[in-house]
């Protein structure tokens, strides 16, 4: 017994008329809605950072003093003069201005260097399996896990002249010193910042550069030890040359970080830092808040904000035409 199929005839469609493709509503609206999600956060950052950002510009070519606080739009335009008066370095104002700007400089390649060395010695010392890795991990990653204003109130107390901890290890202990030292005014002023710095930075450094040796194959050690590589050598030979892609993004943003930190001097010195330890980001705050000369104070951020822009566009310059030489 057979049986026989029977197809419909295929229509064709008339001679001229090109074929359209079938029509896809959801299409659309598909591929829209990611951009619908990111709307919301789209308008956040726009009314949090780039207003702010605007009005601060504004500000800095208005002579904006406690007189025009509650309107602040009638206050006279003055054009360039909040800027020549912020780098006039023979008058005071820029005077001070140039001193806070070079001890930030200071400040900030020490802890940055710093951060890195610590984060990378202790990641690479990390790398090896021994009983109590994870929790010597864990440990790590306290100092940037807390709070910042938990953690710098903390050393506030550690530092104190009569009762800090500070003090009683180095003096009462080991007898380093040959009186109680002042850790929050004065010279020394410097010193605890740069502690504080670099204790809640360098576990980030850590934390970055152990993802990073995540990526390198362990075949590479091996076959270098096979060789005769010392430890020292295949930390230069691999592991350096491997992590320079990390390093570069993450160098950037601990100058960033640390250059326009406000948080941890704020809190460890009040409102007023010492000379040693005048940061441009809490001058910036006095010339604002104390002083009461807004325009200037905005003239200094606007300075800032190019500076570090400037630096920055050096930076990425500079490592990618160096990724490019090492690629040929």
């Amino acid at each position: 017994m057979t049986t026989t199929a029977f197809k419909e005839p295929v229509r064709q469609a008339p001679s001229g008329v090109a074929a359209r493709a079938p029509r896809r509503p959801g299409r659309l609206r598909r591929i829209s809605l990611p951009y619908l999600l990111l709307l919301p956060a789209l308008l956040l950052e726009l009314l949090v950072h780039l207003v702010p950002m605007v009005i601060g510009v504004v500000m800095s070519f208005k002579e904006l003093t406690q007189f025009y606080i509650r309107d602040w739009g009638t206050a006279p335009w003055s054009g360039l003069g909040n800027y020549q008066v912020s780098v006039d370095f023979d008058a005071p104002v820029g005077e001070a201005l140039l001193h806070s700007f070079l001890v930030t400089v200071g400040f900030t390649l020490l802890s940055v260097g710093l951060c890195w060395l610590i984060g990378t010695a202790a990641a690479v010392f990390m790398q090896d399996t021994f009983r109590g890795r994870g929790l010597l991990r864990a440990l790590f990653l306290v100092p940037y896990a807390l709070p910042v204003y938990t953690a710098v109130i903390t050393w506030v107390f550690m530092f104190q002249h009569d009762n800090g901890l500070v003090n009683h290890v180095l003096h009462d202990q080991l007898h380093l010193t040959d009186k109680p030292s002042f850790w929050l005014i004065g010279d020394n002023s410097f010193y605890a910042l740069l502690t504080v710095s670099v204790w809640k930075g360098w576990p980030f450094a850590f934390l970055i550069v152990t993802a990073g040796l995540q990526n390198i194959p362990g075949e590479l050690y091996e076959a270098a030890a096979l060789d005769g590589a010392g430890t020292w050598q295949r930390i230069r030979r691999i592991t350096l040359p491997a992590l320079r892609p990390v390093n570069q993004v993450l160098v950037l943003v601990l100058f960033l970080w640390t250059f326009n930190d406000f948080n941890t001097p704020y809190v460890l010195f009040g409102k007023s830092a010492p000379e040693a330890a005048d940061l441009v980001s809490v001058h910036i705050y006095q010339s604002s808040f104390v002083t009461w000369n807004f325009g200037t104070g905005s003239a200094m951020s606007v300075l800032l904000l190019l500076f570090l822009l400037v630096v920055t566009g050096g930076y990425l310059l500079l490592t990618s035409r160096g990724r490019r030489a090492a690629d040929v």
